[in-house]
């Protein structure tokens, strides 16, 4: 690849990696650990992710059983999950904090699919802002240096290629994504 268009290939990187990370946090009717990569909790000062306090296990499918490492961070643990955006009450009996997801209803599934098309949109507007972004690095550095027309016109071609290779595999994840939270 052309070092001059892999700074735009990095950026294009990064937004699909974030679509990913977000797709991950959008539960589909199974418990999923990451739905609690946001959540950060005060460890003796420091805010810090559940995972790293406490032992995340999925018992069943539609349950996510929290096992503070420290008996005292339970309080701490549940108030963070209430706080949050999960949308599920956890409930304790001493030693544990259970999840338990909800079955899915039809509108709740379309909704989820709506907000995943959504998510899917945001990133491929950020990756054409990049392609944009590109392209007019591409024109200035024509004016600036003794680069030909034509090899920018070719480097034009290579930033729509990698443009349409990333928006498919935008597509692609939000198609995969989709099918997973529609499945019953």
């Amino acid at each position: 690849m052309d070092e001059r268009l892999q700074q735009y290939d990095g950026k294009m990187k990064k937004t699909m990696a974030n679509l990913e990370s977000e797709l991950t946090t959008i539960r589909a009717g199974r418990a999923n650990p990451h739905v609690l990569d946001r959540i950060r909790v005060d460890y003796y000062g420091t805010p810090s992710p559940i995972q790293q306090v406490a032992n995340v296990t999925v018992p069943e499918p539609r349950m996510l059983q929290i096992q503070p490492w420290e008996p005292g961070m339970i309080k701490v643990i549940e108030k963070a999950i209430l706080a949050s955006d999960v949308g599920i009450t956890p409930t304790n009996d001493g030693k544990l904090i259970r999840l338990i997801f909800p079955e899915l209803t039809e509108e709740r599934r379309k909704d989820l699919v709506k907000e995943i098309k959504k998510k899917g949109e945001n990133a491929k507007v950020a990756i054409r802002n990049i392609r944009r972004d590109a392209n007019d690095g591409l024109k200035k550095l024509g004016k600036n240096s003794d680069i030909s027309e034509d090899e920018i016109k070719e480097l034009e071609e290579k930033v729509q290629k990698m443009t349409d290779q990333y928006v498919k595999e935008i597509d692609k994840a939000i198609d995969v994504k989709s099918r997973e939270v529609l499945t019953v």
